[in-house]
């Protein structure tokens, strides 16, 4: 819940929510009550099928994330390969970042009617068809387009998937439902990049992308054989939406996300050259490097949940302000390639904090529409991260990698200074 000066009265019976993240957004996962829970449930409560269809549920988030991730790790051989500048290929990531900020309200706005089954189907399906048009593209021109509908795909998906979880099984069962699909997010960003790194190395970036697609078809066979019908909840309004970001609090939260956003992506589009080119080492060396870092970022997660516990705000800011001194000692760090990897892991560790962090805020100043909140999160992170991966793109172009980081870490301070000072006025209660 929030309060602030202008004297905001948070409803007295808002739904709680779980937050499940990934490197570059988070979804809230609305927890109803029991009663709400049971009216909704699709399968009898606890059956094999239920169970089945959670499992093909964090499969396609495990494949989504895994999608997003990986180009990451093959930004230099895609260069290469297509003939284009190491900051051209950054627009894999700058584009989806575009893509998705629009699906995402636009999709809240529009699917209230439509059977949730079908519309994890057609979102599985557009994930296969991106990847498979990426790994025999004849040009950037067609793998941009790729990437831009899967983007849509990603904007959408954070926005549908959040509540599925707990239909399938009924109440009893709602919170392992979420941990499981929290499973395939939190594999999906650790495998992801790694996977990139490793198959680029072994078969090339083409096959990397068509063994994504093989696996993406798998996943959506799956769905189809074990995900039973499931009905919306209704139609949402484009009041809830604009009804987040004229909350003070919100909009606060909304640009200290932003900024903390356009510096970690300035920075984690262009880590591979940075850690190949610059710290010197070894592509083998790199995927554990990658690894560790996704692990360091659910052990923050989950930190992040007693963390935020003690206040939101106060942990957001510390944690940016410790993110941003790691940049910038990467940017100092030089050819020490021990400094660099620790550094790195580190990096990933808190912003494991930072990530939950920038929907938690939002969400406790709009506890009422918490589906809302999430579509707006989505919408002003992905822009973010679009505009750091195009700062990075600019820079690398025109400086050197050192200075991507250092330009990096101090805008992450920037977002901390702001929530420091989003501190002195406004007040978040303590989270259960």
């Amino acid at each position: 819940m929030t309060t602030d000066a202008e004297g905001e009265t948070p409803a007295r019976h808002a739904r709680q929510v779980r937050v499940v993240s990934t490197s570059s957004c988070a979804a809230a996962v609305p927890i109803q009550p029991a009663a709400a829970r049971a009216a909704v449930t699709v399968v009898e409560p606890g059956s094999k099928r239920g169970w089945a269809a959670v499992g093909a549920i964090a499969l396609g988030a495990f494949i989504v994330v895994m999608t997003e991730t990986m180009p990451v790790g093959l930004l230099p051989r895609i260069g290469d390969g297509l003939h284009v500048s190491l900051g051209l290929a950054g627009l894999m990531v700058l584009v989806p970042g575009f893509s998705a900020a629009v699906s995402a309200p636009l999709f809240f706005l529009s699917s209230g009617r439509f059977d949730r089954r079908s519309v994890i189907l057609v979102l599985g399906v557009t994930v296969l068809v991106s990847n498979a048009i990426v790994a025999v593209a004849p040009n950037f021109v067609v793998v941009l387009i790729a990437r831009m509908f899967f983007g849509a795909t990603l904007g959408a998906f954070w926005t549908v998937v959040s509540p599925v979880g707990p239909k399938l099984v009924g109440p009893a069962g709602g919170t392992r439902a979420i941990t499981i699909v929290a499973a395939g997010i939190s594999g999906g960003t650790v495998v992801g990049l790694p996977a990139g790194q490793f198959l680029g190395d072994l078969v090339g970036w083409r096959l990397t992308f068509a063994t994504a697609a093989a696996a993406t078809l798998l996943v959506v066979v799956a769905q189809a054989f074990v995900l039973p019908g499931i009905p919306p909840d209704g139609r949402t309004h484009l009041r809830d939406l604009v009804g987040v970001v004229t909350r003070r609090a919100a909009r606060l939260g909304m640009a200290a996300g932003a900024v903390v956003f356009i510096g970690q992506f300035t920075a984690w589009t262009y880590i591979t050259p940075f850690l190949l080119d610059h710290t010197h080492l070894s592509g083998g060396v790199i995927s554990l490097l990658y690894v560790i870092y996704g692990c360091g970022g659910i052990v923050g997660s989950l930190v992040a949940g007693s963390l935020f516990k003690r206040g939101v705000i106060g942990s957001f800011a510390g944690a940016a302000t410790i993110v941003a001194a790691l940049l910038i000692g990467l940017a100092s760090a030089g050819t020490l390639s021990w400094l660099a990897g620790l550094l790195f892991v580190l990096w990933g560790l808190f912003w494991g904090i930072v990530n939950p962090g920038t929907l938690v805020w939002i969400l406790d100043a709009a506890p009422e529409t918490p589906e809302a909140a999430s579509a707006v999160n989505v919408t002003n992170l992905q822009i973010a991260l679009a505009v750091g991966s195009g700062a990075g793109a600019i820079l690398v172009s025109s400086t050197t990698l050192p200075t991507v980081f250092l330009t990096a870490g101090l805008i992450v301070l920037a977002s901390a200074v702001l929530a420091g000072v989003s501190a002195r006025f406004l007040t978040l209660a303590r989270r259960e």
